[in-house]
């Protein structure tokens, strides 16, 4: 294929990416992310992985997508946005992260990606992929810059210049060449320090990497044990995951409504009381989350958040 032939295709992927619905989409060449591995490795090194021992297997194979894709070529990097302000409308309740309000984004953005991979192969028969999103050990933030979707902000969370930060990643791997965008060469963060000074926790470090053993969101998700003790006065409402990072950055000052019909909260999770949060059974997480995010943790786990919290609960 000729470099103009390339070029073609890949406006026309782009296109399409945008007729989906995705929000933003980058190309990149696939390579060995040597620098993201090294980074990964001293992050981990430091325990600041937490318990999350898969992080550490295998971390040259995370760096390579023909470790997970044999021949693959080329990447091609997505954004979706799920920024909301359709949220709970009780202030004295549990609170959940805006990406948690609607279904799982996982199966939404790999089958749009599938569906761009059926209609690439339709341009080129031969072209072979494979489909993820936050399911494949693909470091997804550091393509998500490769791919020139944005910078990786103080928060550890890749900024988009249009969009802001609050759009979910997906990738699909080509065994094709494109024409490839180019990654940022600086970030616009500034001397602006407003995320990690607002972590309510502290878990942001200085070198755009977070300490899991403090976040909310791997306290109230990933771990599995008990929430400690000085941890829960600093959650505040948070039963799943955090925003304050995000809701406080500039770049987020003018964050649009998703347009996913999939990602809008119910009315019935969203009219929750106070009283019905604490009293929430099994029955009605199931009828609530099923097919969510918050699924993901299951009731027991669900409900130790809840009761983390529920001292911290403003009431009457």
């Amino acid at each position: 294929m000729t470099a103009k032939a390339e070029q073609n295709l890949s406006e026309l992927i782009r296109q399409k990416s945008a007729d989906l619905g995705f929000s933003i989409c980058g190309i990149a060449r696939v390579r060995h992310l040597a620098e993201a591995e090294a980074a990964l490795n001293k992050w981990t090194a430091s325990g600041m992985h937490d318990r999350m021992n898969y992080l550490t297997r295998d971390p040259a194979g995370r760096a390579d997508p023909e470790k997970v894709f044999p021949g693959a070529k080329s990447i091609i990097v997505t954004g979706l946005n799920y920024y909301t302000e359709k949220r709970q409308r009780h202030d004295d309740v549990p609170l959940l992260s805006v990406y948690a309000l609607g279904k799982d984004y996982h199966g939404i953005i790999t089958g749009k990606l599938e569906e761009l991979l059926e209609y690439i192969k339709t341009l080129v028969p031969e072209a072979e992929g494979k489909a993820f999103c936050d399911d494949a050990p693909v470091l997804e933030k550091p393509w998500a810059v490769e791919a020139g979707l944005g910078w990786r902000g103080k928060h550890s969370v890749v900024i988009n210049e249009s969009i802001g930060s609050f759009f979910f990643i997906g990738e699909l791997l080509l065994n094709i060449a494109l024409d490839y965008n180019k990654p940022l060469v600086n970030d616009k963060c500034g001397n602006c320090s407003l995320c990690i000074d607002s972590c309510p926790t502290g878990a942001i470090n200085t070198d755009r990497t977070i300490d899991a053993r403090r976040c909310i969101a791997n306290l109230t998700i990933g771990n599995r044990g008990p929430i400690p003790e000085e941890i829960i006065p600093l959650m505040g409402r948070r039963v799943y995951s955090c925003d304050t990072c995000q809701e406080v950055c500039p770049w987020n000052r003018d964050a649009k409504q998703h347009e996913v019909q999939e990602f809008i909260i119910s009315d019935e999770l969203a009219e929750m009381t106070r009283e019905e949060w604490l009293t929430l059974d099994n029955d009605r997480f199931n009828r609530l989350f099923r097919g969510t995010p918050v699924e993901r943790v299951k009731y027991e786990r669900f409900k130790r958040n809840i009761e983390a919290v529920s001292k911290n609960l403003p009431s009457d």
